[in-house]
């Protein structure tokens, strides 16, 4: 039982830690972007958040794509007992 705990305990720390990567490589990649050209001038407030709800969604979604790749690998085996 306690294995068990300490699979889900593992699994849980993995995934927040795949998060937060992610979602920080993110945010570094899309202040490349040259977003005042593309927004109105003067809403500093409301760029950054949009750039920090993006970097949010798109961290998120990369991450989930390496989780699912990651949690699929290691069940391959059982097709083949």
């Amino acid at each position: 039982m306690e294995s068990i705990s300490f699979g889900i305990g593992q699994n849980a720390l993995v995934s927040t830690c795949s998060h937060i990567f992610f979602i920080a490589i993110t945010f570094y990649a899309l202040q490349a972007l040259m977003y005042e050209k593309v927004l109105k001038k003067n809403h500093v407030f409301q760029i950054q958040l949009l750039l920090i709800l993006l970097s949010i969604a798109i961290g998120s979604t990369v991450s989930n794509f390496f989780i699912d790749i990651s949690t699929w690998s290691r069940q391959l085996p059982y097709l083949f007992n």
